[in-house]
């Protein structure tokens, strides 16, 4: 079973017809709630070592994080990981794209050197091998681990190693999509507002190219980059308008104790504070 889609189609499309393709679609359209029980209902009604099952907790575990709730997706993505171990091997590439998927919701819980220390084994193994696989895998980890540098206020360290992937994943998709925002939030955190607004403005590019189903994750996120490199520069007005549209689109989208909207949350009311 491929996980990783053919250029130009989804997840989803290439998943209709199987056991978790109705899982995969609701994931896919942002209905992460009903994806979310739509897979657990799979993941129960599989055999254990069924690569199906195994596949529907990922699934629930991407769905249950984007709906804000990070301790019990991460719950779900050590189940998730245990089956992927049974069934594809410890050392199968989409058992390490699990892994750094599951690293990365360490974020959201403030476990910032667990993600490091998790995405730069992840990232050491996906550069040990070889084929298109292993280079997304690489670039995924590599973001996980520029956002936890971030998160750890090692800027200077995010900013080199996001450039570093960037110039190793030339392609124009999500990957470098996330990769770009991990950079802008890196020179945001060296208070290098100029250069962080120029990256946010190569992000909405990548972002505006990307098809519907590979934007549903990084809802926001273009307009919290863009809202805080503005409020650096002191444009509080611009800056406010995008952190309040970043707000209300996350909300929407994730609820209320997603890690995002509760960034734009924050940033709203450091703005408000400074206005008189």
């Amino acid at each position: 079973m491929r996980l990783f889609r053919p250029r130009g189609r989804s997840d989803a499309e290439r998943m209709t017809g199987t056991p978790v393709g109705e899982a995969k679609a609701l994931y896919e359209a942002g209905r992460y709630a009903e994806a979310e029980t739509e897979a657990r209902a799979v993941a129960r009604s599989r055999p254990r070592d069924d690569e199906y099952a195994a596949v529907a907790l990922n699934i629930a575990a991407l769905a249950t994080g984007a709906q804000g709730r990070h301790a019990e997706a991460l719950a779900t993505y050590d189940e998730a990981l245990s089956a992927f171990s049974r069934v594809f091997g410890a050392d199968h590439w989409l058992t390490l794209k699990l892994r750094s998927d599951r690293a990365q919701q360490m974020i959201s819980l403030g476990q910032h050197a667990e993600c490091e220390a998790e995405c730069a084994a992840v990232a050491e193994a996906a550069g040990r091998g070889t084929g298109p696989q292993m280079s997304l895998l690489a670039a995924a980890a590599r973001n996980g681990l520029v956002f936890a540098l971030n998160a750890q206020g090692r800027h200077q360290e995010a900013e080199a190693l996001a450039h570093e992937a960037l110039a190793a994943h030339r392609a124009r998709d999500r990957a470098s999509l996330v990769l770009r925002l991990g950079l802008t939030r890196s020179l945001s955190g060296q208070a290098r507002h100029e250069d962080a607004l120029t990256e946010a403005q190569r992000a909405k590019k990548l972002y505006r190219a990307l098809p519907d189903y590979q934007r549903h994750p990084d809802t926001g996120a273009v307009e919290l980059a863009f809202a805080t490199a503005l409020f650096g520069l002191g444009r509080v007005p611009e800056a406010r308008r995008r952190a309040a549209a970043a707000h209300d689109v996350c909300l929407a989208s994730f609820g209320p104790d997603h890690r995002r909207t509760a960034e734009a949350r924050t940033l709203l009311e450091q703005i408000d504070g400074t206005r008189p």
